[in-house]
C-alpha cells in the first residue's frame, strides 16, 4: 500500500511556471514607471487640480451667460449634421468595403489590401485628417463630415468584416447547395443576417461623431466647438459654461434615442410584448 501511495505522489504534476505572467507583470510596471517619469508631471499642480476645478466650474457654471444660446443651438445643430453626413459617408463607403474583406466573400489578396488600409486609417485621428483637409476643403464644416467619415470607415469597416465572419454558416450552405454563387450568398444569406448588427454600429457610429465633431470644431471645421474655443481664449467663462450645458444635453438626448433605436433593433420589435404576456 506504501509503495502505491508514493508512486501516485511521484507522479503528481509539477505545480505550472509563473514565470511568463511575471515577466509580463514586471514589463508592463516598468512601462508605466517609465512613461511617468519622463512625463515632466508637475506634482504640486497635479495635487492643486481639485482645487483649481472647483474654481473654473464655479466661473462657467455659478452664472451660465444665455445671451448667446441661439447662435449656440444652431452651431449644436452644425455639429450634429456634420456627425451625422460624417456617419452615412462612413457607413456607406465601409459596408460594401467591411463586406469584401470578411473571409468567404473577397479573395485572398483583396482581403489582405482592405484590412491594411482600414489598420492605416484606424491609426491617423480625425484631427490630423481635418487639418489634412483644411488646406483643400477651407474652414467649414464639410471639412468635419468629411474628417469623421474617413476617419470612421477604419473602425466601421473592421466592425462590418468581423460581424460577417461570426455569422452561421447555415443560411450560407442552404443557398450554396441551391445553386448560388457568391453574390447570391451576400444577398441572402448574409445581408440579412448581419443587417441588424450594422444598422446597431451605424447609430453607434453617430454617437462617437457627436462627441468628436466638438473637438474637429477646435482646428476651424466649425460647428459648437469653434465657439467654445473662441469664447475659451477669451477667458469668457459664464458663456463657456452655457455652450458646455448645450453640448452636454443634446449629446445625453442623442445617446438616449440613438440607444433605445439599438436595443430596438438588436432584440426585435415583439421582444417586449412577449415579455408581458410572461
Amino acid at each position: 500500500m506504501t509503495g502505491v501511495t508514493s508512486g501516485r505522489t511521484a507522479a503528481l504534476p509539477k505545480p505550472p511556471s509563473r514565470a511568463v505572467q511575471t515577466i509580463w507583470a514586471v514589463s508592463v510596471g516598468a512601462i508605466i514607471i517609465v512613461a511617468t517619469a519622463t512625463m515632466g508631471i508637475d506634482w504640486s499642480k497635479l495635487l492643486g487640480l481639485p482645487a483649481a476645478s472647483a474654481e473654473y466650474g464655479a466661473l462657467m457654471f455659478a452664472a451660465p451667460d444665455w445671451s448667446s444660446l441661439t447662435r449656440a443651438l444652431f452651431e449644436m445643430w452644425r455639429s450634429i449634421s456634420m456627425a451625422w453626413l460624417g456617419a452615412l459617408l462612413c457607413v456607406v463607403v465601409s459596408i460594401p468595403l467591411g463586406m469584401l474583406a470578411a473571409r468567404g466573400v473577397g479573395p485572398a489578396w483583396l482581403r489582405t489590401i482592405l484590412r491594411g488600409a482600414f489598420a492605416v486609417i484606424r491609426a491617423v485621428p480625425e484631427v490630423i485628417i481635418a487639418l489634412v483637409l483644411l488646406t483643400i476643403t477651407g474652414l467649414t464644416p464639410f471639412t468635419g463630415a468629411l474628417a469623421l467619415g474617413i476617419a470612421g470607415i477604419g473602425t466601421q469597416g473592421k466592425w462590418v468584416y468581423e460581424t460577417i465572419e461570426s455569422l452561421s454558416e447555415g443560411a450560407t450552405e442552404a443557398v450554396r447547395a441551391a445553386g448560388g454563387g457568391r453574390v447570391a450568398v451576400l444577398r441572402w444569406a448574409l445581408w440579412p443576417a448581419a443587417l441588424p448588427s450594422l444598422m446597431s454600429f451605424a447609430l453607434y457610429r453617430f454617437e462617437i461623431n457627436i462627441r468628436t465633431s466638438a473637438v474637429l470644431g477646435l482646428v476651424g471645421a466649425g460647428g459648437i466647438g469653434s465657439m467654445l474655443s473662441n469664447y475659451t481664449n477669451y477667458r469668457e467663462w459664464s458663456t463657456v459654461g452655457m455652450l458646455l450645458i448645450v453640448v452636454i444635453a443634446a449629446t445625453m438626448l442623442i445617446d438616449a434615442v440613438s440607444g433605445a433605436l439599438r436595443r430596438r433593433i438588436m432584440e426585435g420589435p415583439g421582444t417586449r410584448g412577449l415579455g408581458r404576456i410572461r
